[in-house]
């Protein structure tokens, strides 16, 4: 059973300023919670309607009901499982190698997403706007589907850090050179902007160098790209010499 107190504790981990005071955060499903179990991600709790993660010890994992899980989900559908995890103390950078770097992500699905794309090639480095989504927005989460455990996401001012970059930094436009055609190094920072107005002007003005998707269709009408789609098509192109 779970009581009143673990229940209000629980559903205000879905805002941002109970998860920076509690320091936890909410995941859910399985898979999700597995790949956290295997990773250096420390559990506070596991929440079970089934007999499942036979491995946790019962200090750490209460048997509840189908009812009091659909009250501390943050999904209309609930699974079978919901864990709290602490939220670990962020990694000092190591700026080698390419850098994702997005300026003020909004959607949580995009974020999760673009996590999930830099585990996919290989990419354990990110750093965001302090405007950006929070990755541990239980959305965000779930949208990684584990990745999280493998890519470190450090929040930042993003001007300071890109004016301090001593590689390549790489923005997406419309208007940028076909990304295609450019001979991409294996070392850089790649700039993602905002789903709604793209790149910010500040921001713009430290980019280095423009890259863009062209678009192919004989009208060419379609205005942009999602941002977790083009973050995909960017990345395939910075791997594919590798």
């Amino acid at each position: 059973m779970v009581s009143k107190n673990q229940i209000k504790l629980i559903t205000s981990l879905q805002q941002k300023k109970f998860r920076q005071i509690h320091q936890l955060f909410i995941a859910e499903g399985v898979k999700v919670i597995q790949e956290l179990l295997q990773s250096n991600f420390v559990l506070e709790h596991l929440y079970v309607t089934q007999n499942i993660f036979e491995t946790i010890s019962s200090d750490k994992k209460t048997q509840i009901s189908d009812q009091d899980l659909k009250r501390i989900s943050c999904l209309s559908t609930p699974n079978n499982c919901l864990a709290l995890f602490q939220i670990p103390e962020q990694k000092p950078r190591n700026d080698k190698g390419l850098i994702v770097a997005l300026d003020d992500i909004r959607d949580p699905g995009n974020l999760g997403t673009i996590v999930r794309l830099c585990d996919w090639y290989g990419i354990d480095q990110m750093v965001c706007s302090e405007q950006t989504v929070d990755v541990y927005n239980p959305k965000v989460v779930q949208a990684t589907m584990g990745s999280i455990s493998r890519v470190s996401v450090a929040y930042l001012d993003l001007e300071k850090y890109l004016k301090r970059a001593s590689t390549p930094i790489f923005g997406t436009f419309m208007d940028g050179k076909n990304v295609y055609k450019e001979n991409l190094p294996q070392e850089g920072i790649l700039v993602l902007g905002n789903e709604a107005n793209g790149i910010s002007e500040k921001i713009e003005k430290l980019v280095s160098d423009k890259l863009a998707i062209p678009r192919f269709g004989d009208l060419q009408q379609t205005e942009s790209l999602n941002v977790a789609t083009a973050t995909a098509i960017f990345l395939s192109e910075f791997k594919r010499n590798s």
